[in-house]
């Protein structure tokens, strides 16, 4: 057997180098100490995941600056070889998002929307050992806060509505792709320090995704385009027609569109006079998601064809960023189904009813809390989080003694 410590020092560079997951990282510094040093701490801003103050130049009057942060999302789940018993299953998997704006501070998510989790339960770890669950990373994204002139103002406040990130060639230099207040898309370079805004705009801008190394964006029409470094746009899809809001979505290396229909809906509309509610404060109204449609990108032929099944994949829509996952390692629930933010629900729902679902084989769409096993890839954390961790205390416990 090779012996793993003696491989050459170029190769593992090769491998180190094709390392994007922090997690993947971790793991391959952590086997030896000729491993560690090909895989010395990287001085991409994306890797650390914190980033200098961007200016405002070219984008906004109302701010001197702005913060982005990146949050991660990871799939939590017992290594199967690791049941406790050969008929019995392991535990579903476990969905978070993790942001970490301060060094060796890290706040828990809600995977889907920007709520941040607190207080956590009193046996909730405060240390989880990686060699004893499996980690898989899902997704990323990029949240932009702008900072006020005004003390005590707005600071913090989501000025974007969604920021992908490009790591370029140098690891030290990044640019940004992100939907401006007037539905244009917005570059920033940080070589270049300043904002530019892409005037190319027939319909208003609805989401931006980074796929295979390039900025994808989509209108309100579903025409799709690859944006450029130099501010090129190139036509690869044309228009789309339906649906109230559309996402991109990578999935198995394929691009999805995912159509969201929404449909008003008015509390106490006894009569059903829609006008007269927007004059009335005592009556609440809000947009529910009723139904989705789903197509893949075939860009020889510049067209968004229908997707009816999606088989193992399951797709995740939040309010940030997209990602997918097979059902598979998810354990909790079968395929071809959509969770997302549902953010029609009035203010101070609980965390269960702010996530619905939607069955792409039946066309049913509901609350997560109504799907059995499904709200267990949610908070609250399983478990199985704290019984894993404390067995590995034991055993340190033991050790000691």
């Amino acid at each position: 057997m090779a012996e793993w410590s003696q491989m050459p020092e170029d190769l593992l560079g090769l491998i180190a180098r094709r390392l994007d997951a922090q997690f993947d990282v971790l793991r391959f510094r952590s086997v030896c100490s000729s491993w560690r040093s090909a895989a010395a701490p990287s001085p991409s801003p994306s890797r650390r995941g914190r980033f200098p103050i961007l200016p405002n130049d070219g984008i906004s009057d109302a701010a001197w600056g702005f913060h982005l942060s990146k949050r991660t999302i990871f799939l939590l789940g017992v290594p199967r070889s690791r049941s406790r018993s050969p008929d019995q299953t392991a535990p579903g998997g476990w969905l978070l998002k993790v942001k970490e704006d301060v060094p060796r501070r890290m706040n828990l998510l809600n995977p889907l929307s920007r709520c941040q989790f607190t207080p956590l339960p009193e046996d909730f770890p405060r240390v989880l050992d990686l060699l004893n669950l499996q980690v898989l990373e899902l997704g990323h994204e990029y949240v932009l806060q702008y900072m006020s002139y005004r003390p005590g103002g707005n600071d913090g406040h989501l000025y974007m509505e969604k920021v992908v990130f490009l790591c370029l060639d140098n690891e030290n230099d990044f640019a940004l792709l992100t939907i401006h207040v007037s539905g244009k898309l917005a570059m920033f370079k940080s070589g270049e320090k300043r904002w530019s805004i892409i005037q190319d705009m027939p319909s208003p801008y609805d989401d931006v995704i980074l796929f295979k190394g390039e900025f994808y964006a989509v209108d309100g029409t579903g025409r799709t385009v690859v944006v450029g470094l130099d501010l090129g746009v190139i036509l690869i899809a044309e228009s789309n027609f339906g649906g109230d809001k559309k996402f991109l979505v990578e999935s198995v290396g394929e691009l999805l569109l995912v159509d969201m229909y929404l449909s008003l809906d008015a509390e106490n509309d006894h009569d059903g006079v829609v006008a007269e509610l927007a004059e009335d404060f005592d009556y609440l109204l809000r947009e529910r998601t009723v139904r989705f449609k789903v197509y893949r990108l075939e860009r020889e032929e510049k067209a968004w064809n229908e997707v009816k099944d999606l088989g193992d994949r399951v797709l995740f829509l939040g309010d940030d960023c997209t990602f997918s996952a097979s059902a598979a390692d998810l354990r909790a629930c079968k395929g071809n189904c959509i969770f997302f933010a549902d953010n029609w629900e009035v203010e101070g729902a609980s965390k269960s009813t702010e996530i619905g679902v939607y069955d792409m084989d039946s066309g049913i769409i509901g609350p997560l809390e109504d799907y059995a096993g499904y709200s267990e890839l949610f908070w609250p954390p399983p478990d199985w989080i704290a019984s894993r961790t404390s067995e590995v205390q034991n055993r340190l416990e033991a050790v000691a003694v």
